[in-house]
């Protein structure tokens, strides 16, 4: 069963009427259950790292991607107190069961085993596994949010799944089982300066570790073809305005192996739009891999009924003293927008 959970810590009092909005891929996942919490309690280097990162940029709402989640959100609240001594105070938080590390019977990547990371409904080594968090500085109304993850893929409009020699690949009973989410897409308003706002967050599969039939691909494609997807109608009632897409696409509109046309399609889609944020470099990267490279994987898309009036990436010149934290922390990069009324 998926339980969203929602704390209330301390009353947040509205200050500015332009809200800064973050997305950022803390890379906070550990190789089982209970030691995310442990290396918050104890401040391991790469917490601290976080810490001072978020301390840094001081977004108002942030939307987190690959923390571990737990039942009682303790992982969670961990944060938000180390958050708070280091001057950071976010008395609202969400979070939900993910996708990610959620256990099936079935074989649902092809390998012809069961009970492995990738037979999850999105992969993990446990459940909770690599999950998302939103923490805020204004009222989250809770009992507003919405939560997909529980969406099968084949019933997306226009979802394309993946087929093998002309059948269903890896399976029939895997593509009926199949969760569109690999870790979730969540509708999550908050009571802003600006008013209610809704925080549409998500973090996608990476579009590659699968073979011919492209199952990691076209998984992908349709996890971001969601937002225009849910834009059209096409899931029910149009969420109201303003909003802001955030989350790791795990997509670069140019320079991924995936179906680059996806993301590109919702940079372009007029209902949104696109500050692309740079660095103090000028860079638009948001992400390094060894492997890959430099890529822009990691998006903050206001509506367009929002004013745009700054963007940025948290990366700062080496030379700055913040620069090691940014790196110790994690290989994505805090992208940032700030936003106002029209």
């Amino acid at each position: 069963m998926i339980r969203a959970l929602v704390l209330l810590l301390l009353p947040a009092v509205a200050q500015a009427d332009v809200v800064r909005i973050a997305t950022y891929n803390t890379e906070l996942s550990r190789k089982g259950p209970g030691l995310l919490l442990r290396d918050i309690q104890r401040l391991d280097p790469q917490v601290q790292a976080v810490v001072d990162v978020l301390a840094s940029a001081r977004p108002d709402i942030v939307a987190l991607q690959g923390i571990d989640w737990d039942l009682d959100a303790l992982a969670l609240t961990a944060l938000a107190d180390v958050l708070r001594e280091a001057g950071l105070d976010y008395p609202y938080l969400f979070t939900s069961q993910p996708n990610s590390g959620l256990e099936t019977d079935l074989d649902l990547d092809g390998d012809g085993k069961t009970h492995g990371p990738g037979d999850a409904q999105g992969w993990g080594l446990f459940t909770g596994h690599g999950g998302m968090a939103v923490l805020s500085q204004f009222e989250i109304l809770s009992a507003e949010a919405q939560t997909f993850e529980t969406l099968l893929w084949k019933q997306l409009p226009g979802a394309e799944l993946p087929v093998s020699d002309g059948k269903p690949y890896p399976s029939k009973h895997a593509r009926d089982a199949q969760r569109l989410s690999s870790t979730g897409h969540w509708i999550v308003p908050v009571n802003t300066p600006l008013g209610r706002l809704n925080l549409m967050t998500f973090h996608a599969t990476p579009p590659v570790f699968d073979g011919h039939e492209d199952r990691n691909g076209l998984r992908n494609r349709d996890e971001i073809r969601f937002w225009s997807v849910l834009m059209d109608g096409g899931l029910g009632p149009v969420p109201s305005a303003p909003f802001v897409i955030a989350g790791d696409a795990n997509l670069d509109p140019q320079h991924s192996d995936g179906r680059t046309e996806a993301i590109a399609a919702l940079l372009s889609d007029p209902r949104l739009q696109d500050p692309q944020p740079k660095s103090p470099l000028g860079e638009i990267a948001t992400v390094h891999w060894k492997a890959v490279g430099a890529l822009r994987v990691d998006y903050v898309l206001p509506s367009a009924d929002l004013q745009v009036v700054d963007a940025g990436i948290f990366w700062p010149h080496p030379d700055d003293e913040q620069r090691d934290s940014a790196e110790q922390a994690s290989r994505h990069r805090l992208v940032w927008v700030d936003v106002t009324a029209r």
